[in-house]
């Protein structure tokens, strides 16, 4: 499914949810390929709108129609690193999403369970939980494993048509986000360089572009 650039901008979580979970006023800290993250205070949490019942290109015209839901709800980040995975699991499954993988959201009281799934196989790829788990002596399911898991995953089909602007736009989005040197705002300006870049000079690879516009930002 193919959704317009800041689609989880205008389409915010429900009033009901962030009454409930008291999550009014929060930070869209990633907006890519319908998949973000969010923030407040030191709350973390996965943004999503799921892929609708028999490929409709309506967002929520799957059976709930729920809209935009919450997952890896995380109560206290440890540090700044814990919300800077969150970013960039964001973006990776939003990449991901746009190489073909689809959504299904699974709800569980207020928050949903997200599953990525290989539209070749139907077989769930990735599984992320309402809230992380089992973080006793350092493992368990955090933000972190989950973005090296979902970087360990090939395409799921061919590569998203860079033909199109928006679509463009996100894969730079994307790509600036899981730069450990670049912040959000900065990812988001240096990929808007990188656009205008390749705008100039079709076919000018995207890394390769991202990496001028670093350094005319240097």
């Amino acid at each position: 499914m193919s959704l317009p650039t800041g689609y989880l901008a205008a389409h915010p979580l429900p009033p009901g949810i962030t009454g409930a979970l008291g999550l009014q006023g929060y930070q869209l800290l990633a907006d890519v390929g319908g998949v973000g993250a969010g923030r407040l205070g030191a709350e973390a949490f996965l943004l999503a709108v799921d892929d609708p019942a028999g490929g409709s290109s309506a967002p929520g015209a799957g059976p709930a129609g729920a809209g935009t839901q919450i997952s890896l709800h995380q109560g206290r980040l440890r540090d700044e690193a814990e919300a800077a995975a969150y970013v960039q699991l964001a973006a990776q499954l939003g990449l991901l999403r746009l190489s073909g993988y689809r959504v299904a959201l699974e709800r569980e009281g207020l928050r949903s369970r997200f599953s990525l799934v290989d539209p070749g196989t139907g077989a769930i790829a990735l599984a992320l939980p309402t809230r992380p788990g089992g973080r006793l002596f350092g493992g368990g399911t955090t933000a972190g494993t989950l973005l090296a898991a979902a970087r360990g995953l090939a395409p799921a089909g061919a590569p998203p048509d860079l033909g199109r602007p928006e679509l463009l736009r996100d894969t730079l989005l994307a790509l600036a986000l899981a730069d450990d040197s670049l912040g959000g705002a900065a990812a988001a300006e240096t990929a808007d360089r990188a656009l205008a870049l390749i705008q100039a000079r079709p076919g000018l690879d995207p890394a390769r572009a991202l990496e001028v516009a670093k350094t005319a930002d240097a």
